[in-house]
């Protein structure tokens, strides 16, 4: 090998070093979808805060009836054989949130009509000042189970189902109530000899609400703020048991 050759390997090889090390450095940025319509975006994909200027913010928050699509998901799951809701008392919303990285997500969530407005500026609300929401799909995306649901810590609304051990329809099954990051907010049951249960046992360590962390629901908190000004029940106020996840209007 002549002298030339092996200097020429030898930048070339500086040359290569260099380039990983751009790359590497290069700060994480949302994935581009060039040319797809905000619609036709999946819920919990990433948005970059190009796209919602590109597109503007209004065309990532939207209200729709139950399609076939949506439905399609829902049929089996948390539209269950026997619901007694009609189809045409349900509305679809897509809207954007912030996770706990900071990032831009697209959200949605089934609720009853006469909640979709509210809740649509709830979220609009809470994404101007990014409260930090971790993940909001369909409950379907976890086969309508509340247990999944919870532990992907996946805030969610309509599920036709029963309160746990009472056989009685609960407040979701109609559309009515929505759980908001219910890993940090479980529901907490303090018995008579001073034990207490927690739901989902995994978030037992989120049952202290002395103790301050991010997304923790309470009286100063802006999403509490939001859903007391438009009329909704805070479960963290019920006596019996305190279900800090949960909102619901009668």
């Amino acid at each position: 090998m002549t002298l030339k050759a092996f200097f020429r390997i030898v930048i070339c090889a500086l040359v290569l070093a260099a380039g990983v090390r751009e790359v590497a450095a290069r700060p994480h940025s949302a994935p581009r979808h060039v040319g797809i319509a905000p619609e036709e975006r999946r819920a919990g994909e990433e948005v970059s805060p190009e796209e919602v200027q590109t597109s503007s913010e209004e065309a990532f928050f939207s209200i729709r009836k139950i399609d076939g699509e949506v439905f399609s998901r829902m049929k089996g799951r948390s539209y269950k054989q026997g619901c007694r809701l009609p189809l045409g008392e349900l509305r679809y919303l897509r809207v954007l949130h912030h996770d706990f990285e900071g990032r831009i997500l697209i959200g949605e969530i089934v609720c009853n009509r006469l909640i979709a407005n509210d809740l649509m500026e709830i979220f609009r609300t809470l994404y101007r000042h990014a409260y930090p929401i971790c993940r909001m799909v369909l409950i379907d995306d976890y086969e309508a189970s509340d247990r999944r649901s919870m532990l992907a810590n996946n805030t969610s609304a309509f599920n036709y189902r029963e309160v746990r051990n009472t056989g009685k329809l609960s407040n979701h099954s109609y559309g009515m109530a929505i759980d908001i990051n219910p890993l940090f907010n479980p529901c907490v049951i303090r018995r008579k000899d001073g034990s207490r249960s927690v739901d989902p046992p995994e978030g037992r360590k989120y049952a202290d609400r002395s103790r301050p962390f991010a997304g923790r629901i309470d009286h100063d908190d802006l999403c509490y703020k939001e859903f007391r000004n438009r009329g909704f029940i805070w479960g963290g106020d019920w006596r019996s048991l305190k279900d800090y996840q949960h909102f619901e209007k009668k």
